[in-house]
């Protein structure tokens, strides 16, 4: 037999016809249990018949081994079919290779044993044997009739001696026999070989006929860039499930991966490098496919995810948490290496919803729940997040209803120079509180505003209270305001904040405009154009949550900034975490290279603070130095604390 990887071009391309091989492998494994049959029943009726006038080795032993052999590979198949394990095109073709060689072998086997007992017992035993060889062989070719060399083999290793053999015995009976098993052979081989060649055509057609077909079923639901399934067929996808598990008996899950940051890459390297991550990322995601688990591309940088599988809770977050691992492997594109992350909201049928629709909506708010708690995450749509839901609603409903200009009111906290205990500013912190729901946490409230129009009007009316305030303090206060991303892209907003800063008298010097590391990555250029304006008016600016985002020391170098925020969430262990204390330092060390002062957001104790220190922090934030107040105080020109004191 030639080998696998040494065949001329033409073999290999017949052998590694992936397509031909899987159709010749099905359609013989179907006949394997008939070829076993007929060897059994063949060998079993001629050791019978031979048992008197045969010695025991061979009309017992050798039937034995033979039938033994035969039995067991009949196991080992009807065994491999039961587990419908997938199989590569080089396994089957190794599978129908050792086949042949074992067909080859019954053959050698089977045809010495017949000549072995031929001397024995009288002429109808003899011309048994000859009936049963040619009976046998005969079958045996019907049974290969899609295993073309192994037909080809058992035909010249049986028909050929056995015409031999029972031609020189002389016999008119016998040699009739040999003859007639020949030309029947020769016929039989005929049909098979015209068989098997229309067998090829038929696969060669429809696999013409599938490629035509599979064109079609890309365009209408594939995804162009990733090769991913499309939105609309995620969807469709979605409404067959929900029909199949209508009954509540089997249960499904849903989900909806989105890549933190990726707006960024494009901003930074153009377009083209955003779709060769995107390739990646599917790729990366095909590799966790399984029957079980299925994406697709729904639109831009969000993915879609199937899960039929166990939709058990712990599972599913095992499952988001390797998702997000293997997404925020650094990307090699464009001769940069690229980082993202991926954050997952899964909900379950039919815990979550019943219909295909409303469980995609609360998929996508499970994934807003992941990406206002920690990007990167995973979250599963629960009773609480239905609630919270809800009682986001109520609050939309409530804001549009309520004497905004009544109801809202700003506290300050102050920023400390911890090298003097002197406080250098004050940040402004929105408050709320309803007639109906008393006060609202602002982290409730100002996301439910920055969903909707109303965040515009909120701030220009805190931005008055707030230049009202600076009005009445003495002119060395200093005052932070945070404007949302969305006043950041709207021109009117920005010409309305620097309008009113104009009328109010107070000096444009006073107060630091303030903004997220995540509002600005949201639309870089546009963003930055904005914050050009307010410097150049005289505002001071501000990057706030630093370190959360996906900034980098690029989009930091390009911002008009006076001010870099770090993030709470570094401050929390900063007196045992190494890596939050590597964290700090380096953007300790970016802001002395920028010339920017770094203010540490959070500190709530003595040791977070002796720790900022001996990291070279010294303006800090938080509440061990003051919670927010409902008034500005003119403690500019005093310690607020003992700095000696903390240093101890």
């Amino acid at each position: 037999m030639v080998s696998f990887d040494n065949q001329s071009e033409h073999s290999r391309s017949s052998a590694l016809d992936g397509e031909l091989i899987n159709a010749q492998f099905h359609a013989f494994s179907r006949q394997v249990p008939l070829l076993y049959f007929i060897l059994l029943i063949n060998t079993g009726a001629v050791a019978y018949t031979h048992l008197r006038d045969s010695p025991r080795w061979l009309s017992i032993y050798i039937p034995g081994v033979l039938c033994s052999i035969g039995l067991t590979r009949l196991l080992v198949w009807l065994g491999r079919r039961r587990r419908h394990r997938y199989l590569t095109d080089r396994e089957i073709y190794q599978r129908l290779s050792l086949a042949t060689w074992v067909t080859a072998a019954f053959g050698v086997g089977f045809t010495a044993w017949g000549f072995a007992l031929y001397p024995y017992g009288d002429a109808y035993a003899r011309v048994q044997i000859a009936f049963s060889m040619a009976i046998t062989v005969i079958g045996c070719i019907f049974c290969l009739v899609h295993l073309r060399r192994a037909a080809l083999l058992l035909t010249a290793i049986v028909v050929i001696p056995f015409t031999i053999f029972f031609v020189r015995t002389g016999n008119s009976v016998l040699v009739a026999i040999a003859l007639n098993m020949l030309l029947v052979t020769i016929a039989i081989l005929m049909m098979m070989l015209t068989h098997y060649r229309d067998f090829a055509s038929l696969i060669q057609s429809r696999r013409a006929l599938q490629a035509l077909s599979d064109t079609n079923s890309r365009l209408a639901n594939l995804d162009a860039l990733t090769g991913l399934p499309n939105r609309r067929s995620f969807l469709e996808r979605l409404d067959e499930l929900c029909g199949e598990m209508a009954d509540g008996c089997k249960t499904f899950a849903v989900g909806v991966i989105d890549l933190d940051g990726f707006k960024q890459v494009n901003d930074l390297h153009g377009h083209p490098t955003g779709d060769q991550v995107l390739e990646e990322v599917s790729r990366r995601l095909t590799r966790l496919q399984s029957p079980e688990c299925t994406f697709a591309r729904l639109g831009g940088d969000e993915f879609g995810l199937v899960v039929t599988g166990d939709t058990q809770i712990e599972s599913l977050q095992t499952l988001g948490n390797m998702i997000s691992k293997v997404l925020e492997a650094p990307y090699r594109c464009a001769g940069a290496s690229i980082r993202v992350a991926a954050s997952l909201g899964i909900a379950q049928f039919p815990i979550a919803a019943t219909t295909s629709q409303q469980l995609f909506e609360r998929a996508d708010h499970a994934l807003y729940h992941a990406k206002e708690h920690g990007r990167g995450g995973t979250t599963i749509f629960s009773s609480e997040i239905e609630s919270a839901i809800r009682r986001s609603n109520v609050i939309e409903q409530l804001l549009r209803q309520a004497d905004l200009s009544r109801e809202m009111t700003l506290h300050y906290q102050p920023i400390i120079d911890v090298t003097n205990g002197y406080v250098v500013s004050f940040e402004a912190l929105a408050r709320w509180r309803n007639t109906t729901l008393g006060d609202v946490a602002p982290s409730e409230f100002i996301a439910v505003a920055e969903r909707s129009d109303l965040v515009h009007t909120i701030t220009l009316i805190l931005l008055g209270k707030a230049l009202d305030a600076l009005r009445e303090a003495e002119p060395h206060v200093r005052v932070s305001f945070n404007l949302s991303a969305r006043d950041m892209n709207s021109p009117d907003t920005i010409f309305s904040v620097m309008d009113m800063i104009r009328k109010s008298s107070v000096s444009p010097e006073r107060l630091t405009i303030e903004i997220t590391e995540t509002a600005v990555i949201l639309d870089f250029d546009r963003m930055r154009s904005a914050l050009n304006q307010l410097k150049q008016f005289g505002v001071h600016i501000a990057l706030d949550d630093f370190g959360t985002g996906f900034s980098s020391l690029h989009c930091i170098h390009r911002l008009p900034l006076d001010k870099v925020k770090i993030d709470r969430s570094f401050v929390q262990e900063i007196d045992s975490d190494v890596a939050a204390q590597d964290i700090v330092r380096s953007i300790m060390g970016m802001c002395r290279n920028l010339g920017l002062t770094c203010v540490t957001e959070g500190v709530e104790t003595e040791a977070q603070c002796k720790a900022l220190r001996e990291l070279g922090c010294n303006v800090m934030q938080g509440y061990l130095f003051g919670r927010p107040v409902p008034a500005l105080t003119s403690s500019f020109r005093r310690p607020l604390f003992n700095a000696e004191q903390t240093l101890e």
